[in-house]
């Protein structure tokens, strides 16, 4: 499918209104012009939110709301399931956009789509499973129970790697836990949130639901300021960088609500003497050079053992030799392009960096130039030998650059692994059990995520997803995510015709 079939088949045109309250769209004064990075040719415009249209949209939320919370989460259910479908068929259109304006590889802009379709089924599983618990009262005639209600209205600030993905895991779980949905998408593919309500869109009228229930703003970092500091909204969900993360979670905090936060990673896979080396470069080449390494799950830095240090090294040289850069759309290629020249820009500063530093280059990186190459967005993915005090090697670099380290004993590796502020993903590649429980364990790796013998990237709905430290926190997809969605309520019933009081407290009168 070429992107003029997506495009119609989306409902999009050359100007889109960017601003809805479920199905109805709000006409804009101003709009964001979104270009390929893969061609650098204008796909289309869309409309920014204003503060007026941004209060429409919260007002028609919180009537939906009002409604929603009184379904019964099975029957909220059915509504996803039938989302679910509606990107099944739409699949091949959907992922065609992803890729086009985002520009990670066609493969991987279906299986971001294919993502939606797996949380969207696993939410309506989870519609059946909204589970609290029962305990033991001390007091006789009593029974306690917990259970979990809606929260109201959810903010979803998503970024422009997984365009339509990560608004899908917030969006789905939300929604069977009877929440209602704002999204602002990021501005570098405004497109693909238009494509995705559009979808939606359907759904609410084929079932006669209310305006609301899914709620679209366009715009900068300001239609951002309106959700972080907006008290209607008990739940805000941010997905970016962590200077972006600090903003918004400092901006919530003041008004005591939630935030749920999916920031930076710098991910390291650690490799053993009894790694299975075919399996590590894998591993490693698809973690570090997959989506232009423009995953927060990319893999940055590989830490080594001193005995297949040059063996691996030169295997990794000669695997970088193979990669083939090129248009996305076309399957035969490995890498696209970064988003944009701002990407291109700080990918050449961290080569300055790292060569200042004392860093050695491996695989050197520059721009890709001439046909083919004209978006200007194209670089070279990279290796380079470093130490990881380096501060250009403690920092995220958005781009397809990946740092050797060497290392002695285990304690070493792990205490270079979690030696950063980021704490997303991790790996070990060893076939040595010890190993791989060590890194695992407790004094292991202190990131939310840690894998044996698979790379950083690839994360499965199933699981919760997020990182700690400076990551943010967060959870969300799998397990038990759907709680950040609810609030949280304990309940007391006496069903004795006394009043006992707790403590064996008396207290007559």
């Amino acid at each position: 499918m070429n992107i003029g079939e997506a495009l119609n088949t989306l409902g999009l045109s050359e100007v889109n209104q960017g601003t809805s309250t479920g199905s109805d769209w709000l006409e804009a004064k101003s709009y964001i012009e979104s270009f390929s990075p893969i061609s650098g040719k204008l796909i289309g415009k869309v409309g920014v939110s204003e503060k007026e249209d941004y209060e429409k949209v919260l007002k028609k939320a919180q009537d939906a709301f009002v409604h929603w919370r009184t379904v019964p989460a099975p029957q909220r259910g059915e509504i996803v399931r039938q989302f679910g479908l509606k990107l099944r068929e739409r699949k091949e259109a959907l992922g065609t956009l992803v890729t086009y304006e985002m520009g990670k590889s066609l493969q991987e802009g279906l299986g971001e789509v294919q993502e939606m379709i797996d949380i969207c089924d696993f939410a309506v599983g989870l519609s059946r499973q909204l589970y609290g618990l029962t305990m033991h009262s001390e007091r006789p005639g009593h029974r306690m129970y917990e259970q979990y209600h809606p929260l109201g209205t959810v903010g979803i600030i998503s970024a422009f790697n997984f365009p339509v993905a990560v608004w899908c895991w917030n969006s789905a779980l939300a929604w069977v836990c009877g929440d209602v949905c704002v999204w602002k998408p990021s501005e570098k593919v405004p497109l693909c949130g238009v494509a995705c309500q559009n979808i939606f869109a359907e759904v609410i009228r084929e079932n006669d639901l209310p305006e609301g229930l899914s709620c679209l703003v366009n715009g900068d970092y300001k239609v951002g300021e309106m959700l972080t500091q907006d008290v209607r909204i008990p739940l805000v969900s941010a997905t970016g960088s962590i200077r972006m993360g600090k903003i918004v979670g400092a901006e919530v905090a003041k008004r005591l609500g939630r935030s749920l936060l999916e920031l930076g990673g710098n991910n390291a896979i650690i490799v053993t003497p009894d790694a299975d080396i075919e399996m590590t470069i894998i591993g490693a080449v698809f973690g570090a050079v997959g989506t232009a390494g423009q995953r927060c799950t990319s893999t940055r830095r590989l830490i080594i053992h001193e005995s297949i240090y040059d063996a691996l090294k030169e295997k990794l040289v000669s695997a970088y030799g193979q990669i083939r850069i090129g248009d996305p759309l076309d399957e035969n290629n490995h890498v696209g392009p970064l988003i944009d020249t701002m990407a291109v820009d700080a990918y050449l500063n961290a080569l300055i960096e790292i060569e200042k530093a004392g860093g050695t280059m491996l695989v050197d990186g520059g721009v890709l130039t001439g046909y083919g190459y004209e978006s200007g967005c194209y670089v070279k993915p990279a290796i380079a030998e470093v130490q990881n005090e380096y501060q250009i090697v403690q920092e995220e670099t958005f781009a397809p650059i990946l740092y050797l380290i060497k290392y002695s004993d285990l304690n070493e590796a792990i205490e270079l692994q979690n030696g950063v502020k980021q704490g997303l993903s991790s790996a070990i590649m060893t076939t040595n059990m010890r190993e791989a429980e060590s890194f695992l364990s407790s004094a292991g790796s202190d990131c939310g995520i840690a894998n044996v013998n698979i790379g950083t990237s690839g994360a499965e709905i199933g699981g919760a997803f997020g990182g700690e430290k400076e990551t943010g926190g967060g959870r969300e997809s799998g397990s038990d995510a759907w709680k950040a969605y609810m609030r949280r309520q304990t309940n007391t019933i006496n069903y004795s015709s006394e009043l006992p009081l707790a403590q064996g407290i008396k207290f007559d009168f």
